[in-house]
Formats: structure tokens, C-alpha cells, sequence
């Protein structure tokens, strides 16, 4: 008869309250020791989605060794090549078209060899108001879902220094990015602060805002992004980040922008 494998049981607290799982245990070698485990989730009475479950056990196997950190340097000083002075987006007729029906247009481009996702869209507000908005980094984590926390550690005319945490599947990722503000020239980019440690690896970016060539009472803001995460954040949080980022951003700019131009 083959014996069976130990089984035990784990609870979780999740959003959802606290659930029961199955879980087996396997032991494996850490220097010398040889007793420590690994736990493995699999299912009790109802199975979390499988990314979930995966982050939940990347997350307590690293624990906190490679987490942000600002006191320390990051351990580059820029993969992803940074913007400077983005131009508009070349659009195509049926993405203009898109544009006046009052939909987001969202394109694929590629800069030094990097494929980036780019989102563009008309608000009904003035380029101030958008401005307003976008620079209101304190509101972020009410504004964004995944934002749970943000703090601007330094600021004055042209630059601007956040702390940004995302949460995503139980997992944390906090990062710092040092934003080049130039309003006159209708543009925002940034890079991560390299003078501290973040838990993504590398992200350049761009806002630009723009008097809508379509409807001068409108302003056209375009958002584009790219992202590397760092080695201690599982590989789909990359894609869920860039994704939601660039369409999320369609949403909360507009909505709190002609919001805040209706009052």
C-alpha cells in the first residue's frame, strides 16, 4: 500500500472572510535544515482563482527580503529609456472617428525596441482642470482601485516625488517615481526615483495634455506607460499593472476631471 501524503489544514483571512483549505506539505532542504516546508494550497470547500492562490504563496515564501526600500539606492539607473518632449499619437481615421463618438482609442506603439500600451480620450474640461487632476497624487488610492497608498515626498515647480503601494492579488508593490511636470509644454513624464529602491525594476512614462483637435471645447489626454517588475513580484501582476493602468486611467481622469469642471 502506498502511504498517503501528510495532509493539514490552513486558514486564510481573504476579502471574502476566512475559508478553509486542504493543503499538503512537502519538505525541502534550506541550507541544513531540513524541516522546514512548503505549503501548498489546493481546496477545502471552494477553490480561490488559481493566480490568487499562487500569489498568496510567493508572498509568504519571499516575505519582505527584497522589498522597497528608500534608503537604499535602486540597483540601476534605468533600463527603459525616458521620454523627452513625447509627441502627440498618430491616429488613424476610424481612431479619430472613435474619438468624436466620445470612446477611448488604445494603441500598441513601440519605442527603442519596447512595446508600450498608450490610451487616448477627450475630456470635457479645460487643460487646467485635467492638469489639477492628474497632479492630485494624494487622491489617487479614493480615485484607483489597486492604489492603496501614495505620498509625495518632494516637490516643487517641475519635479515631483511619489510613493506609490499598488495592491493586487494580496500582493504589495510599492515604488517610487520622479515625475518631470512641464504644463506649459502640455506634458508629464517620469521614471522611477533610482535614488531608492523599488519593487518594480524599471517604468517610464507620459501624460500629455493637449487642446482636443477635434473639438476645441474638449482636451485630449493621452497616457502611455511601460513597466519591468522586479524579480520579487509574480510575472502577471506585470500584465494586470499595464493593462488596468492604461484603461483605468480613461475612467477616473475623465470622470473626476469633468467633475471637478462642472462645479
Amino acid at each position: 500500500m502506498i502511504p498517503k501524503q501528510p495532509v493539514c489544514s490552513l486558514q486564510l483571512t481573504t476579502a471574502a472572510g476566512n475559508c478553509n483549505f486542504k493543503t499538503k506539505r512537502f519538505l525541502y532542504s534550506k541550507g541544513h535544515n531540513t524541516k522546514s516546508a512548503v505549503t501548498v494550497v489546493s481546496f477545502f470547500r471552494f477553490q480561490l482563482p488559481v493566480k490568487i492562490i499562487f500569489a498568496i504563496i510567493f508572498s509568504a515564501l519571499l516575505g519582505t527580503a527584497t522589498a522597497a526600500d528608500p534608503n537604499v539606492s535602486h540597483p540601476h539607473q534605468g533600463i527603459i529609456a525616458k521620454f523627452i518632449d513625447p509627441a502627440p499619437a498618430l491616429l488613424s481615421p476610424g481612431e479619430q472617428e472613435t474619438l468624436v463618438s466620445g470612446k477611448p482609442v488604445y494603441q500598441q506603439t513601440r519605442h527603442n525596441d519596447i512595446d508600450r500600451g498608450t490610451a487616448i480620450f477627450d475630456v470635457i474640461a479645460s487643460r487646467e482642470t485635467v492638469w489639477e487632476v492628474i497632479t492630485s497624487f494624494q487622491d489617487y488610492p479614493e480615485w484607483i482601485k489597486e492604489m492603496s497608498a501614495t505620498e509625495i515626498y518632494l516637490s516643487d515647480e517641475r519635479d515631483i516625488l511619489v510613493d506609490f503601494t499598488l495592491s493586487v492579488y494580496m500582493v504589495n508593490v510599492q515604488y517610487y517615481i520622479k515625475h518631470d511636470y512641464q504644463p506649459e509644454k502640455g506634458s508629464m513624464t517620469w521614471t522611477l526615483d533610482y535614488s531608492r529602491k523599488s519593487d518594480l525594476d524599471d517604468s517610464a512614462g507620459y501624460w500629455l495634455v493637449y487642446p482636443s483637435p477635434a473639438d476645441t471645447a474638449k482636451t485630449r489626454v493621452e497616457y502611455s506607460v511601460d513597466l519591468r517588475i522586479g524579480p520579487a513580484i509574480p510575472s502577471f501582476i506585470e500584465t494586470i499593472l499595464a493593462d488596468k493602468g492604461i484603461k483605468n486611467a480613461t475612467k477616473w481622469v475623465k470622470k473626476n476631471a469633468e467633475k471637478l469642471g462642472d462645479e
